[in-house]
């Protein structure tokens, strides 16, 4: 009886460690630094690119690298305005920073901005790299329909997931 239950914490223990491969936004939502919540958000966006280019068309390529490149861009502004934000401030944990974009509005205007594009909003930059591989999801050829639905439905979970993650975010540091 003891076995089987330590097996079962074991199996749960393995769940959620693969969980956090797969939608390592689910455990940002839940993070209370700033820099890891960013973290996370990106490291989903690895995985998204990794999905992208195991199909190995050309669209998918090509969009790919659009994303690889917008990736880069608003990741290291991110990663720049929240390592001033601590440098001002010396606040590490979300909880604590709550309403100091009012305190700084510029610096968390841009915040603002640069999370929208990573949200892959329409005129972003990450917009155009999402709908070409969407695009090339619906009118492809799909060899192997069960994989390449299984794949878009954790995408989907992911794209779902961001925007909780973000705009939480957004709200502590704006209220």
């Amino acid at each position: 009886m003891l076995i089987a239950g330590s097996l079962i914490k074991i199996r749960v223990y393995g769940l959620i460690r693969i969980n956090m491969k797969l939608l390592p936004h689910a455990h940002s939502i839940f993070s209370r630094k700033f820099k890891k919540r960013i973290a996370y958000s990106f490291v989903s966006h690895i995985g998204f690119i990794i999905i992208e280019i195991s199909f190995l068309t050309d669209t998918r390529l090509n969009g790919s690298l659009l994303k690889i490149i917008s990736h880069g861009v608003i990741g290291a502004v991110l990663f720049f305005l929240a390592g001033t934000t601590y440098d001002r401030i010396h606040i590490v944990y979300l909880d604590e920073m709550a309403a100091i974009a009012i305190q700084m509005p510029t610096q968390f205007t841009m915040f603002s901005i640069f999370s929208m594009a990573s949200l892959a909003l329409p005129g972003m930059k990450g917009f155009v790299a999402k709908l070409i591989v969407f695009f090339e999801i619906i009118t492809g050829q799909n060899y192997l329909l069960v994989p390449t639905l299984l794949i878009t439905f954790v995408m989907a979970i992911k794209i779902i997931l961001n925007p909780i993650s973000l705009l939480s975010t957004l709200n502590i540091l704006w209220t």
